[in-house]
């Protein structure tokens, strides 16, 4: 492993992790508000969501980089704040990367959230909890494996992102290249036992990950 694989692999670790606890903190109102309405609106909204499970990577990422952009309103924006453009940055990877994985997120806590049902927010009901009482000390408690798993969900989908990544952060060594980028960047050079080893390790990750959800699951189905 060389110097270059070990800062994309923290680089990796930095934006999944970062990206998690955005996802966490956005997603959790959203899917509770998508679980608890039923209205044309909210359908959209979860639809909207829900695009980047279907849409091309590359796709999504053309039009962040345009909306990011100096001609973007996004773009514009952040131009007009001082903090100059977020394609090629760090941000710019953060927020596409919080963009692709939200359905991640959103999904196993909508799950989470209907599978509780209406009896135990009743129940609090009875017992004069406010709403924000029984949204956390009710609510989330018995969602807990849906919070689990759309915390690993959200983390291992966000280091095994490549065409997004790609076209918002560029290969910028220390800043935005990634350990799939770097993984391309190997194979296209043709330095294949360097390759090897990120392959490797993305397989292996990908396993423990999804076992650990398989066990999790089983254990609370018994």
């Amino acid at each position: 492993m060389t110097a270059d694989d070990w800062a994309a692999i923290w680089l990796t670790a930095k934006l999944a992790t970062l990206t998690t606890l955005l996802l966490l903190g956005l997603g959790t109102p959203l899917a509770w508000w998508l679980a608890r309405t039923d209205s044309l609106w909210a359908r959209c909204v979860g639809a909207l969501v829900t695009m980047p499970l279907v849409l091309p990577p590359t796709v999504l990422g053309f039009y962040l980089l345009l909306l990011m952009g100096s001609q973007g309103p996004l773009g514009q924006f952040t131009t007009w704040l001082g903090l100059g453009l977020l394609p090629f940055t760090f941000t710019g990877l953060l927020l596409a990367s919080v963009i692709y994985s939200l359905p991640f997120t959103v999904q196993p806590l909508q799950q989470a959230f209907r599978a509780i049902g209406a009896r135990p927010l009743e129940v609090a009901a009875t017992l004069r909890a406010s709403p924000y009482d029984t949204f956390f000390s009710v609510v989330l408690p018995l969602a807990r494996p849906g919070l689990i798993t759309a915390a690993v969900m959200s983390f291992a989908h966000t280091v095994g992102e490549f065409g997004v990544v790609l076209m918002i952060g560029g290969n910028i060594p220390g800043q935005t290249r990634v350990i799939s980028v770097l993984l391309y960047d190997r194979v296209e050079a043709l330095e294949y036992t360097q390759a090897h080893y990120l392959a490797a390790g993305m397989l292996v990750f990908s396993f423990v990950v999804l076992l650990g959800l398989h066990l999790l699951n089983r254990e609370r189905r018994a």
